[in-house]
């Protein structure tokens, strides 16, 4: 089923109808994918050895996937807080109505944090790439490796999938909001 927003500018009912649903499907969205990342996130953080760290690029990718998980977290709240602004539109109290610019104002903090989070999962997962490539480099090939610290482990994609699942939750957010601004702003 597809739905097509109508490229006129929406009366205050439509599209407060279409804030609340996208609202809806943008806080399970991002609480699905943050509690994904999160999870991931701590298995890799209690699965390391913190004093045989040996690449300042995962230390740091861990800390960006960490700020991106916040970032995550914000936007959970501010999808519900979408839903709670949608509410107030479908009031047929019109003094609870908040303003045109009001409502574009919260979209587009929304924007950027999504726009923000991107650019944090994004270096956070440069940074794990060129950590793991880096140890695939420093193998001799077809010889057996006596150095563990130069071994890909499991967890070291962990944090890659972690950091792609922060990166897909913003660009969710990115276009939720984006889309929105856009329709409202005709």
């Amino acid at each position: 089923m597809r739905t097509k927003l109508p490229s006129s500018s929406p009366s205050k009912q439509e599209f407060a109808g279409v804030f609340r649903l996208f609202g809806r499907i943008s806080f399970w969205a991002h609480l699905l994918l943050g509690v994904v990342s999160g999870i991931l996130l701590l298995l890799v953080m209690f699965s390391r050895n913190f004093s045989e760290i040996n690449s300042a690029f995962i230390g740091f990718g861990i800390f960006l996937a960490v700020c991106g998980v916040v970032a995550v977290g914000f936007r959970v709240f501010w999808a519900y807080r979408y839903t709670r602004l949608a509410k107030l539109l479908q009031s047929p109290d019109k003094n609870l109505h908040p303003k045109k610019e009001e409502v574009i104002k919260i979209l587009r903090i929304g924007l950027i944090t999504s726009l923000l989070g991107i650019g944090l999962g994004f270096l956070a997962s440069e940074g794990a790439v060129i950590a793991v490539l880096g140890k695939t480099l420093a193998q001799p090939q077809g010889v057996a490796v006596y150095n563990p610290e130069t071994v890909v482990r499991s967890i070291d994609l962990l944090l890659i999938l972690a950091d792609v699942t922060i990166i897909g939750a913003h660009f969710l957010g990115a276009i939720n909001s984006l889309g929105l601004v856009e329709w409202l702003d005709n």
